[in-house]
Formats: structure tokens, C-alpha cells, sequence
């Protein structure tokens, strides 16, 4: 960042990490006081950032790198024939992109999904203010990508509208229904959706090689990470020289 758009970050407290074993992880956080706006967001995404609930983070640890932000060039995008497959399973689902906000659906199919993929953690165990502290926000352009069969929802990709592309947020689904691979389809869906806005990129979050959960993000290709503070490629499992 330029000394024009210099701002102030704040480093958080070490605590293990969630996603590799005997790693100790950290977190650089946007200065809460400053005034946050889709337009700054946009550009901090730009950098790695990423948000939560109203804050603006990106992993920052001693000793570890593994989490890299990645982003898909949504015009270059071919889904690959597994993706094909997944999208003609999922021809009944029905799509409606809505503001984001509570009701007690969406509530009730969120707290379905973290007690069957978190059984045990403090997510399970998610309040109503849980559920909007995590997901929205009072200053980003937030939207909720809802997907119903016969009229039920059965999945929600929280995503937010950035100036040049989306970013995806989280996504639930009905545990029952993993046989579908809605992450997946939901995913797809975001793309064909940022295409159809002449948008330029989807941000997926961050990617670590290591971790089964976080890798699968170089299905999705070309996908770039910002690596050594530049976006380069990174190929599918590896990263290019």
C-alpha cells in the first residue's frame, strides 16, 4: 500500500491454529476505528484481506505462511468435468441472490450444518447474534445466495460485492444433503453470477496446501494467490516457480 492509503493494523493475540496441528497462529486487524466502506474493502482485498462479520483481517503468523488469499478470473473459468457433473446433479436447485439478513430459516439450516460439520465447537452451539455478528456487516454490500429444491432451502453462499468481483464469504448447507456437493455448486454458481455482472474476480479465501478442508480451492482454475506480496498462479496441489 501507498503512504496515501497508509493504515494502522493491529496485531492479535497467538492462539493454536484451527487448521494445522502444533501451529500457533495470529492475525493482523484493520485499526477498528477506522471508517470502513466497500470501496476501501475492495482495495484491501487486493491484499490478501479478508473480512469477518465487521472486521478486516488477514493471517499473520511467526513462524508460518501456509494461508495464502486466492482469487479466480472468472472469464478465464472452465469448470472441469467433475464440476459439469455437480452442476447437472443440481439442475432442480433453484437460485435467489437476497440481502443479507437474519430469519429464522436461515438460522435454523446454519445451526444444522456447524452442529453436523463442528459437533463439539464453539460453533455448534451459535446464537441468533452469532449468526449476524459472523456473517454481515453495517458498511459491506453483503448478499445471501439462497438455493431451494421443491422450495426448501437447502443451501445459503454468503457472499460480498466488491467493486470488481465477489467475495466468498462461508456457505451452509443441509448435512443431509452432501451428496449433492453444494459447496461446490455454490461456488459454480457465484462464478456464472460474477460473470453475468462483467465482473472480473471471485475471491475464495484462503488456501492452505496442507490442509484438506482449505486446499480444494485449486479446483478452481486459474487461480492466483498473493504470494510474497504480488498475485502469481498457482497451479492445481502446487505452486508454480
Amino acid at each position: 500500500m501507498t503512504s496515501e492509503t497508509s493504515i494502522r493494523l493491529y496485531q492479535s493475540p497467538e492462539q493454536p491454529c484451527d487448521y494445522l496441528p502444533g501451529q500457533i497462529a495470529g492475525s493482523q486487524f484493520i485499526d477498528p476505528s477506522l471508517a470502513l466502506s466497500t470501496s476501501l474493502y475492495s482495495m484491501l482485498a487486493a491484499y490478501g484481506f479478508r473480512r469477518s462479520g465487521s472486521q478486516i483481517y488477514r493471517p499473520m503468523c511467526q513462524n508460518c505462511s501456509a494461508c495464502i488469499a486466492t482469487r479466480l478470473s472468472v472469464s478465464h473459468f472452465t469448470p472441469s468435468r467433475n464440476q459439469r457433473r455437480i452442476l447437472k446433479k443440481n439442475s432442480d436447485v433453484r437460485l435467489s441472490i437476497q440481502t443479507a439478513s437474519y430469519n429464522d430459516e436461515r438460522y435454523e439450516l446454519y445451526c444444522r450444518y456447524q452442529q453436523s460439520r463442528h459437533a463439539g465447537g464453539t460453533m455448534a452451539d451459535s446464537t441468533p447474534a452469532d449468526f449476524s455478528n459472523f456473517l454481515m456487516s453495517d458498511w459491506c454490500e453483503t448478499k445471501f445466495f439462497e438455493y431451494r429444491i421443491t422450495g426448501k432451502l437447502a443451501a445459503v453462499a454468503v457472499t460480498d460485492f466488491l467493486e470488481t468481483g465477489f467475495s466468498a464469504v462461508y456457505t451452509f448447507f443441509d448435512p443431509e444433503l452432501s451428496a449433492r456437493s453444494l459447496g461446490v455448486f455454490s461456488v459454480l454458481q457465484q462464478i456464472e453470477e460474477a460473470k453475468k455482472r462483467e465482473m472480473q474476480w471471485l475471491y475464495l479465501g484462503y488456501w492452505i496446501e496442507q490442509c484438506r478442508k482449505m486446499s480444494y480451492k485449486t479446483n478452481y482454475q486459474p487461480l492466483e494467490g498473493f504470494i510474497e506480496d504480488r498475485w502469481q498462479t498457482i497451479a492445481q496441489k502446487k505452486i508454480k516457480p
